[in-house]
């Protein structure tokens, strides 16, 4: 049993066994309550609940390492931490591995069912606590890993946010100009009846279709940011974004030292682990 054909297979080669085609059976895998009586109840919730922060992230690891530290049995851990919890989408996402776990699987099983929340890596440290019975150890281990994936993004972030700005306010500066500056000195240049150079020609046929199709650049604009979000997802939007981030001038050492960090903590998290 297990969310997705890749944990199943992950199981698998664990046991020796190599997996020629893995199918998912219908009805098989675990949902939550509302989503499964109610989809458009369960797509409303994901839209209108805000999604867990990284701070929740950090306190659910912190926390669960000190009552697993204390004795503490993992679904009465997991109660008091859902009823602890600020977040709502928190408290749905612990009540619903409490549920799991109940009905006999595993904590990473019930991890992985809610991968948007729990990474990969998240859920491989989990598994490795489960298999060595050092699952404490592990999640004051992520905890330490989040903490400073949490400071490296901040840096990364403080580091690129001065060029955004920057041009963000071009951007600003030039729909201004074109909007209200350049229409303004437009009669003063038809008055004078001579032929204006090129430049200044290209200028004022671009500020009159800026005024004239606003509407349809801003539709052009918004239509064009959701096709980019939507091919950034995508795995070869992905690599080219990740590609385009190393190679920004000064912003871009800074993304690659900040992805070397992070490997090279998460590679020892793994190795010191077991």
């Amino acid at each position: 049993d297990g969310p997705d054909a890749d944990s199943v297979a992950l199981l698998l080669r664990e046991r020796g066994v190599t997996p020629l085609r893995i199918e998912q059976t219908s009805g098989e895998v675990v949902r939550a309550a509302t989503t499964a009586n109610n989809p458009l109840a369960g797509a409303l919730a994901r839209w209108t609940v805000p999604a867990i922060s990284s701070t929740e992230m950090l306190l659910f690891s912190r926390q669960l390492h000190t009552l697993l530290r204390s004795g503490v049995p993992i679904l009465r851990a997991l109660a008091g931490l859902q009823e602890s919890a600020t977040g709502e989408r928190m408290k749905q996402v612990l009540a619903q591995v409490r549920r799991s776990l109940e009905s006999g699987v595993e904590l990473s099983m019930s991890l992985a069912q809610h991968n948007r929340v729990f990474d990969s890596f998240f859920l491989a440290m989990v598994r490795v606590g489960e298999m060595t019975g050092r699952l404490d150890e592990v999640f004051l281990q992520l905890f330490k890993h989040l903490e400073f994936d949490v400071y490296m993004r901040q840096q990364v972030k403080s580091a690129v946010r001065y060029p955004m700005f920057v041009g963000i306010a071009m951007f600003i500066a030039i729909g201004v100009i074109n909007v209200m500056v350049i229409p303004a000195f437009a009669t003063v240049f038809e008055s004078f009846g001579a032929d204006l150079p090129m430049p200044t020609r290209i200028l004022l046929a671009t500020s009159r279709f800026t005024v004239s199709y606003g509407w349809l650049l801003g539709l052009a604009l918004v239509a064009a940011g959701f096709g980019w979000n939507a091919w950034r997802h995508t795995p070869e939007g992905r690599l080219q974004w990740g590609r385009f981030l190393l190679r920004v001038p000064v912003a871009g050492k800074i993304v690659r030292k900040a992805m070397l960090a992070r490997f090279a903590r998460g590679f020892a998290m793994a190795l010191k682990s077991g």
